[in-house]
């Protein structure tokens, strides 16, 4: 096999073809018949993984990651210089003889910071921006490190740009209707709450309680409590619950009948034995008792005789 010359590194199809083991004539075939039918060409190398040059490639427009946190793109940049980038990028040719990235942004502008010039990327055939931005967002959700709000929005952008409805969504993603719909809810939060778990500090299950408030102010409350007090998910699915269906009313018993009589009989017993301590407890049946508390025996010989008056 011929060693690619100097002026075949970083150029393009000629560095690419070179770093997947074929010599001159075998990249001038392909040279010849990626003109002719440049589809097939790439549709055969798809399965491949070719040395791409970094500055042939630009980022993906559609990308639905934005944020790139600072201190992990270092890390990854730090252990790229020392292993090398292990996980492939993937990417698409573009009009210009160039790359434009699908998935794998993170990776290739760690490999920037490390210096690399040339990083193991596999090249795909896509027709059209839609086709491209369905397998950029699908393979965004499939990473590990996305939080919940990410996931919702992806999901989101998959329904609305990629006009996919609940049934194919599930179906691509290979997840219950169920789930998909307990995502999209995330994003009827407060900014508060979404702000807070997409920082994590609170959790999935936190903010699955806090949607059944559909008042911003009482999501806001116990948004704070949860902070304030760390309430497990149990103690705040329970204080959603009592803000949403508010106090519990207790049921009015209905009046006892007697309950007139009852109470002039106490008082007039009250008078009669000297003792404001006399209660009489008697059902709507007419059926209860008669209670006289004594503080001592001389009280009870007192009862006693005032009750021998009337004999």
């Amino acid at each position: 096999m011929a060693k690619a010359t100097k002026k075949q590194l970083g150029k393009g199809l000629g560095a690419l073809l070179s770093s997947m083991g074929m010599d001159e004539e075998q990249a001038d075939d392909v040279q010849k018949n990626i003109k002719k039918n440049p589809k097939k060409v790439v549709k055969d190398m798809a399965n491949s993984i070719a040395m791409v040059a970094i500055e042939d490639i630009e980022a993906n427009p559609f990308n639905p990651r934005r944020d790139f946190e600072e201190g992990p793109l270092e890390e990854l940049a730090a252990s790229i210089k020392i292993h090398g980038l292990v996980q492939p990028i993937t990417v698409r040719p573009t009009k210009k003889a160039k790359y434009q990235l699908i998935s794998g942004e993170r990776r290739w502008r760690a490999s920037q910071r490390a210096g690399l010039t040339k990083i193991p990327a596999y090249i795909r055939v896509v027709d059209n921006d839609q086709e491209m931005l369905e397998m950029a967002l699908i393979e965004n959700i499939q990473r590990e490190n996305l939080n919940p709000i990410e996931i919702a929005i992806t999901y989101q952008r998959l329904m609305d740009e990629c006009k996919l409805t609940h049934e194919q969504l599930s179906e691509r993603l290979g997840k219950g209707r169920s789930t998909i719909t307990n995502k999209l809810g995330l994003l009827e939060l407060s900014p508060d709450a979404i702000k807070a778990l997409k920082a994590k500090e609170i959790s999935e299950g936190h903010a699955k309680a806090l949607k059944g408030l559909t008042k911003i102010d009482q999501q806001l409350f116990v948004l704070k409590q949860i902070k304030e007090k760390d309430l497990s998910v149990r103690a705040t699915e329970s204080l959603c619950a009592a803000m949403k269906n508010g106090p519990k009313k207790k049921k009015a018993k209905p009046k006892n009948p007697y309950q007139d009589s009852i109470d002039a009989i106490q008082r007039d017993m009250g008078k009669y034995f000297g003792t404001k301590q006399i209660k009489v407890n008697v059902n709507s049946k007419g059926k209860g008792s008669i209670t006289i508390p004594v503080e001592d025996f001389d009280q009870l010989e007192f009862i006693r005789d005032k009750m021998s008056e009337d004999y």
